[in-house]
Formats: structure tokens, sequence, C-alpha cells
């Protein structure tokens, strides 16, 4: 049932990008703000929706919008459950790694996105300020990066030639084709964790990055 149901939400969010456009499972392709933005809002399950924690003290907030996306994998295990309940497990998992292990405030990426192609909102905040496309919350993500860039996350581990799976993948290019337009960000500028840090992260979907700015751009319009 997971499986068709992320079929019918993904090809609302790659078609025409139509206002109030929807598809069988009902979910509704929202267009994003502006006269020249053109990709479609994914769904986002917000923190709310999938339990997190209380954040220890305040995530900033800054006005104005990010320059960058930053790609990363959390190196969990290259799960083959799909479903939605997998995708909040793992939004858990990855807070209480973050907070407990890393002794942060909050989960460091902004979104994540499972392999079965869901999109959580991780830092608390993320989702309000992605919404309004007038500020963003600083993550905690990568080193030198945080104040300027938006850190989008992908279950899994993706060393010694593991793959993402075609959701994940597909998730990965609507959230950050509409995260670039709500604030106005370039398709270039999507880069990966390993380009600003001494990382191996996010493996091979830094190999996969020209092919990712690509399916953005065309995602945009």
């Amino acid at each position: 049932m997971d499986s068709d149901h992320h079929r019918i939400r993904r090809r609302v969010l790659f078609g025409t990008g139509a206002v109030g456009l929807l598809g069988a499972a009902g979910f509704a392709g929202v267009a994003a703000p502006g006269a020249s933005a053109q990709a479609v809002q994914p769904d986002i399950d917000s923190t709310d929706v999938w339990g997190a924690r209380t954040p220890n003290g305040t995530n900033p907030v800054i006005e104005g919008s990010p320059n960058k996306l930053i790609v990363h994998h959390t190196v969990a295990v290259n799960t083959e459950d799909f479903s939605r309940e997998q995708a909040h497990a793992h939004a858990k998992w990855v807070q209480d790694l973050h907070m407990d292990d890393n002794g942060w405030r909050d989960t460091g990426y902004n979104f994540v996105v499972s392999r079965g192609g869901w999109i959580t909102e991780g830092t608390s905040g993320s989702l309000e300020a992605l919404l309004s496309g007038e500020r963003f919350i600083q993550g905690i993500h990568t080193s030198g990066q945080n104040t300027q860039a938006l850190g989008i996350s992908n279950e899994g581990s993706y060393h010694d030639g593991a793959e993402p799976t075609a959701a994940q993948w597909e998730s990965l290019v609507a959230i950050c084709a509409f995260a670039a337009d709500q604030y106005g960000i370039a398709s270039s500028e999507i880069y990966g964790h390993v380009d600003f840090n001494s990382t191996l992260c996010p493996g091979i979907f830094h190999d996969r990055l020209p092919q990712l700015r690509e399916e953005v751009e065309a995602a945009r319009g």
C-alpha cells in the first residue's frame, strides 16, 4: 500500500504544476508562491507528525534565505522497509543520535528523505520557515556552512556501491527543487557535505550531484 501511495504522490509532484491538483491517494500538489516559482510543494511530515522530542534550547532563526543546499546521508542501515512508519522511526533515531550521542540541541539536518521516499522535517521549525520563503532554521549539519545552507539528508549508507531507491531519489529532487524555488537558490548551488568538510558523506550522492542539479532544474520548470 505504501508503495502505491508514493507512486501516486510522485506523479502529482512532477505533473503540470497546477495549483490544487489532487491525486487518488489524496495528496495535493501545491505550487510554490511567487510568479516565477514552478516546483511543486512535496508532502513533508512535520516534527509534530512524527513525534519529535522538544529541542534542548532554541533553534536559531536566520532571516533571509540560505545560499545553497547541502546533501547528506544518515549512515543508517539500508532498510527494505519503505513505509511511512519506518520514515518516522528513522527520524526519531536520527534525533536521538544527534541529541544524545552528539550533544546537539536537535536533529542537525533541516530535512530527511527516507528510502521509501517520505520526507520528514528535521530541525524543528524548518518546515514553517521553508513555507515562508523568508527565513530558515540554523541546522547542525556542515561545519562552517550552517548559517548559509539548508541541510537535506537521506536515510541510509551510500558507500561501497549502495544506491538510493527510485522513490528516495525522486523525493530528494522534489524537496531540493521546492526549497531552491522558495529561497531563490540556483539549481547549480547544490553540494555534498564532502565539498566543505573532511568526510565521506554523502557517498554516491556526491557522484550524482550533476544529475541532481539537472533534474532539480527540470522540476523547477
